[in-house]
């Protein structure tokens, strides 16, 4: 194993995180999202299978965002003149990003609202 290489590789990922914080405003308010619902489920008392799902969840919309914006650069490469299938595929991507987003927020409030509703008993 040749550990520069796997240290570049390391190097190339984190450069790519900031890359799309710094740029894009929708994955910055994701991670808060995100950040805040890890937290919820260190203070709560969630069942491992809730924790477990609630990372997965949070990591998927992370994942998802990070694609979209990664096919949105090379679809803009291409430039819409080009073809009007570049405004579907951005299309696609964008709604793709909206339907995982709703359903972790549908599972999030699933697991968190009973919590919160017995925090203000």
């Amino acid at each position: 194993m040749n550990f520069a290489r796997f240290s570049t590789s390391f190097a190339d990922a984190f450069r790519g995180l900031k890359f799309v914080f710094k740029s894009e405003q929708n994955f910055r308010i994701q991670v808060v999202a995100g950040i805040a619902a890890i937290v919820a489920s260190i203070l709560f008392p969630l069942k491992m299978w809730e924790v477990v799902l609630v990372l997965l969840m949070v990591l998927l919309v992370w994942l998802v965002e990070m694609m979209n914006t990664a096919i949105e650069y090379f679809t803009d490469m291409l430039k819409p003149r080009l073809h009007h299938y570049v405004f579907v595929v951005k299309d696609i991507m964008a709604g793709a990003v909206f339907l995982v987003s709703i359903g972790a927020m549908a599972i999030g409030l699933m697991i968190f609202l009973p919590h919160f509703i017995n925090l203000f008993k």
